[in-house]
């Protein structure tokens, strides 16, 4: 239990560094203008292929970890 409590604030930061990165580098179609309201409303779909689908994947599990290794850090506490 001593070995969980002293390695999870290093797990935790790890987790958070992958999972900015991870959002960082997903596209987004809507751009800065649909941010502000200037979009054009319905735009195009367009399903996940190859790394993308990889990324949207990979962000979706690492923030799961994440929540969990939270969650596991106040129930330690």
């Amino acid at each position: 239990m001593t070995i969980i409590v002293k390695v999870l604030p290093y797990i935790q930061i790890i987790l958070s560094i992958i999972l900015v990165v991870a959002i960082l580098l997903q596209q987004s179609s809507a751009g800065v203008g649909g941010a502000l309201g200037g979009g054009d409303g319905g735009g195009l779909y367009s399903t996940r292929r190859g790394f993308e689908k990889f990324l949207f994947i990979l962000t979706i599990i690492i923030g799961i970890f994440f929540v969990v290794s939270s969650f596991v850090a106040i129930f330690i506490k």
